[in-house]
């Protein structure tokens, strides 16, 4: 079963940069209905006991689009809330910063080119920082889709670019909510961890 987990800090702690009240609608009604229906789709079924991973992609394999929403946006969310912080931002060190080098042409390309492609993703969806067979690559997935259901990826930092997630902050500015992730918020510290944990 799915859970709605805590915040990874205090709801005003990333202020001015995502207001309480963004997040009290964005974790406590956005995040907490996907949690409750995926939860009703998959109560007294062979799911029930899997893990919120194997929910995903059993859903994807088997075509069960209702499910696959809910389940994926549980765990997207619950994956996003680890990518913020308040002491975030800055730049990232050690073997991530070496693979960012490597791959992406530096900290500074990185962040110009995940902005054009946050930006650039039409309509509702996620910009992710993902280890694709062993290169890092900038993707974004339209609607519920999620990197653990493509073969070879693996997530090391999101962010939402769902409207629910910037406007009653940003109103349609994505482009400030994307750098102000950037600059004052994108947890490099939980990048590091899921990248020295592949």
């Amino acid at each position: 079963m799915f859970s709605l987990p805590p915040l990874p800090f205090a709801p005003e702690a990333l202020e001015p940069f995502m207001s309480a009240r963004t997040l009290s609608f964005h974790h406590g009604k956005h995040h907490a209905a996907y949690v409750d229906k995926a939860n009703v789709a998959i109560k007294d079924g062979p799911l029930q006991t899997a893990s919120d991973i194997e929910v995903v992609r059993t859903a994807r394999a088997q075509g069960n689009g209702g499910l696959f929403n809910n389940a994926a946006q549980a765990w997207n969310h619950g994956f996003l809330w680890n990518s913020l912080s308040p002491t975030g931002g800055a730049a990232p060190s050690g073997p991530l910063k070496a693979a960012i080098d490597r791959d992406l042409g530096g900290v500074e390309a990185f962040a110009e080119t995940f902005k054009t492609e946050a930006v650039g993703h039409f309509g509702s969806g996620w910009a992710w920082l993902v280890s694709s067979a062993g290169t890092l690559k900038i993707v974004t997935t339209h609607d519920a889709d999620t990197p653990l259901v493509h073969d070879g990826m693996i997530p090391l930092v999101t962010l939402d670019l769902w409207e629910h997630a910037y406007y009653l902050d940003y109103q349609n500015a994505r482009p400030g909510f994307v750098d102000a992730w950037l600059a004052h918020m994108i947890n490099w510290d939980f990048a590091a961890e899921n990248f020295a944990a592949m």
